[in-house]
């Protein structure tokens, strides 16, 4: 049977995200209810990680070892690829000896060159362009909240909203809130949009799916009626030299209480984390009985468990 990868949310149709919200559902209540589920017994996953990280390797490791199966975690910077080996010939060597791939990379096209000539699953664990397993667990945590896990198309009836940067997260976010039909609004400073690519891709899809796709500029307009509330860091890994250009910029996107007064008083806070307090959420918005931030943080781990098991039982 034909592998199947994970690189972009698109790599997913509708049927296929509503069963891995399913799936994870399934995953997380036979966890809490202690029974064992080792359907990846025997399996082992490659973790390549060019980037540093904390909650994807955490739960991809940790998940692993829950299905019954193996983690590896190889370094970017200890692997031959720092060295000249292409990804075409880490590929096809990793092909041999393991079940799967988790990429963090820092080029979007690497995970594409790592693919295309891979003969078992790839998963994108992160890049400059996507996120799509955070996106995964992001709408998981919303079904959670809204616990209609038998009717999950109810989620078109809320009003979602990220504030920020036009980034990675924001790129498939876009993506998955068009192919579920959502009502997403994205506000953003001008010339810091999401990919335009992506958008117009949101855009073309959200016709056939009446997804409600708005970007603005305006915080305050943006945030009105809003449901649930997404952030995230305003400098991503790799744009560290544009720091204090950025904080000038997005001064006025911080999601905070002032600019919560302008939303429902009882809306969903959230954010993919690492976050720099301070500047694009405050403590006492991310420490507010409001947030499900760490709803968020702990679903990664049952979400990625069900997009393994999903890829690596194919």
């Amino acid at each position: 049977m034909k592998k199947k990868d994970l690189i972009s949310i698109l790599d997913l149709d509708k049927k296929e995200i509503l069963k891995l919200l399913n799936l994870t559902y399934q995953i997380k209540l036979k966890l809490k209810k202690g029974i064992k589920y080792t359907p990846l017994t025997g399996k082992t996953l490659a973790l390549i990680f060019q980037r540093p990280s904390t909650r994807t390797r955490v739960s991809f490791e940790v998940g692993m070892h829950q299905l019954g199966g193996y983690a590896i975690f190889l370094s970017g910077k200890d692997m031959q690829i720092r060295r000249g080996e292409t990804m075409a010939d880490t590929a096809k060597t990793l092909s041999r000896y393991v079940n799967g791939i988790v990429i963090r990379a820092k080029k979007h096209n690497d995970i594409i060159e790592l693919s295309k000539f891979s003969s078992i699953p790839v998963i994108n664990g992160l890049s400059d362009l996507e996120h799509p397993c955070q996106a995964l667990s992001d709408i998981y945590t919303i079904v959670e909240e809204l616990k209609i896990y038998k009717n999950i198309e109810d989620i078109k009836k809320i009003k979602f909203v990220y504030i920020g940067d036009g980034n990675n997260i924001a790129n498939s976010l876009l993506l998955i809130a068009s192919v579920l039909g959502m009502n997403f609004t994205i506000c953003v400073p001008k010339n810091y949009e999401p990919s335009e690519e992506i958008l117009n891709k949101a855009y073309y899809i959200s016709k056939e799916t009446k997804a409600n796709i708005i970007l603005l500029h305006n915080p305050e307009k943006s945030v009105i009626d809003a449901d649930f509330l997404y952030t995230d860091v305003w400098t991503s890994m790799g744009e560290e030299k544009e720091h204090n250009l950025r904080k000038k910029i997005f001064h006025n996107y911080q999601v905070n209480k002032k600019l919560l007064s302008n939303a429902k008083e009882n809306v969903k806070i959230m954010h993919c984390l690492p976050a720099h307090r301070g500047e694009e959420i405050t403590d006492d918005v991310i420490d507010s009985p409001n947030s499900i931030v760490f709803n968020q943080t702990e679903n990664r781990l049952h979400t990625q468990k069900a997009i393994l098991t999903y890829l690596l039982k194919i």
